[in-house]
């Protein structure tokens, strides 16, 4: 049998993102719910360390930065003085955009969709938490949107989940690349770090 081929490869789809230049990352949920709170993820620290190069590789090029946040409720997940509060190494600076969201999609009940309008519809770097839930809804949003994007693997992570279909566990690796697998198939661009900042120089 012929090696499986995603729809974006049989439609012709660009396989590698514009230059950084012509890009905004829009880093979704990196709050400490998930370094050190009640949603801890594995590998977390590794994907931290990308997002911030990917940052540091925006600002410098002069490409914006959206920093995207779940908003909870004080007492619970995401409370804003606790959980909800953004990880110091990838911390907003200067006049960067702040969206406080409330659902899995960042374009849901946001100015997210506003905010990237103003800047001319750039093509958006996906990063940040959970690569199944947030990362997720927020690429299939912008494909509806007329949005395109580009999730970097290595700067995402996600959580062990109960299996429905009959038990057992679904490993946090296996359901990331499985949701990424998704991703890639239609809605995104998916891509690492390394080669993303290669054409930066």
């Amino acid at each position: 049998m012929p090696s499986p081929r995603t729809l974006r490869q049989l439609a012709g789809a660009p396989a590698q993102p514009p230059p950084l230049t012509d890009c905004a990352v829009v880093v979704v949920d990196a709050q400490r719910e998930y370094l050190d709170g009640g949603l801890p993820l594995p590998q977390v620290d590794a994907a931290v360390q990308q997002i911030a190069r990917v940052m540091d590789a925006a600002r410098s090029a002069g490409a914006p930065v959206i920093h995207v946040a779940h908003r909870g409720v004080a007492g619970g997940l995401f409370d804003p003085g606790a959980g909800g509060r953004i990880i110091g190494a990838v911390a907003p600076e200067g006049d960067e955009t702040i969206v406080q969201k409330t659902l899995p999609n960042a374009f849901a009940h946001t100015d997210l969709r506003t905010d990237v309008a103003a800047l001319d519809d750039p093509h958006l770097i996906l990063c940040g938490f959970m690569t199944h839930m947030c990362i997720s809804s927020t690429a299939r949003a912008a494909v509806d949107l007329g949005l395109a994007t580009t999730v970097l693997h290595d700067a995402c992570a996600t959580r062990d989940l109960p299996d429905p279909t009959g038990g057992g566990v679904v490993a946090h690796d296996v359901l990331h690349r499985t949701a990424l697998s998704g991703l890639a198939d239609r809605f995104s661009i998916v891509t690492d770090t390394a080669t993303l900042l290669a054409a930066v120089g």
